[in-house]
């Protein structure tokens, strides 16, 4: 039978949730049991960075119960954006129509992903938003609310993107969105890789929608959040921004005044 028939989404395709681990044995379990119950006809790709806790033997077990479970193991912790871009290769060669990003940690509430999916329709490229009307965070410092509402507003101004949480990473794309981004060129980590992919959406004109979403900081394990990532997604926005700005004025004819003095 077919594996989206009856399905809530079956019109959607086939849909594949990307979730990257590195020591989560601890809210694994948890949220592919909350996944797999909210979106029953998803199918969930594990891809483990070789986590010492075990994380990787842990999802094993959890595909060798669970045939819409896939893992993938990867030699060492090469970074979030290589993990996805790994994982997106995989659900393009395996024709899914529908892929998403989800943390492990259960920052990322899987009860929400239908409201994802749904927006999808009407859509290229949903973007799960802490900072449009209806979404919030839960247990962060009020430093790290201002951190991620400054870090979208810089975004918005140096890039020109009219996104209001263009660094989130609960986001569903179609296939055909990943195919016309030219991944092969992407580079870029943690939330600059969000920052990059969002942004080639809204360059090529593709419908880029934001949908409220409630994050939730980890209660177990530990968070990959540091100074790090940060500073390199400020400088790379800021190269973004300037190159952009710079490659516009290139292409900006001359002024009617300029032209004549020429000739």
């Amino acid at each position: 039978m077919n594996e989206t028939t009856g399905a809530q989404f079956a019109d959607l395709g086939r849909i594949l949730v990307i979730i990257p681990t590195y020591n989560e044995t601890l809210t694994l379990p948890t949220i592919m049991a909350r996944v797999r119950a909210s979106v029953p006809e998803a199918q969930v790709l594990v891809i483990d960075d070789n986590s010492p806790d075990g994380t990787g033997a842990l999802a094993d077990s959890i595909a060798a119960q669970d045939t819409n479970v896939q893992v993938m193991h990867r030699q060492g912790k090469e970074g979030l954006g290589a993990a996805y871009l790994a994982g997106f290769a995989r659900a393009l060669d395996q024709d899914f129509d529908v892929v998403v990003e989800m943390d492990a940690d259960g920052s990322h509430q899987p009860e929400q992903l239908p409201d994802l999916l749904a927006a999808l329709r009407d859509a290229d490229l949903v973007l799960g938003s802490r900072w449009v009307a209806g979404g919030g965070v839960v247990n962060w410092p009020k430093s790290r609310e201002i951190l991620s509402r400054g870090g979208n507003a810089y975004t918005r101004t140096m890039l020109g993107v009219p996104l209001r949480d263009a660094t989130g990473g609960y986001r569903a794309f179609r296939a055909s969105t990943l195919r016309a981004l030219d991944l092969q060129e992407v580079a870029s980590q943690g939330y600059c890789f969000q920052v990059d992919l969002a942004w080639r959406a809204v360059q090529r004109g593709m419908r880029v929608t934001e949908v409220p979403i409630t994050f939730v900081e980890r209660t177990a394990g530990t968070s990959k959040m540091s100074q790090r990532i940060v500073v390199e997604a400020l400088w790379r926005v800021t190269v973004w921004g300037v190159d952009d700005k710079l490659a516009r004025l290139r292409r900006r004819p001359a002024r009617r005044g300029a032209a004549a003095k020429a000739t």
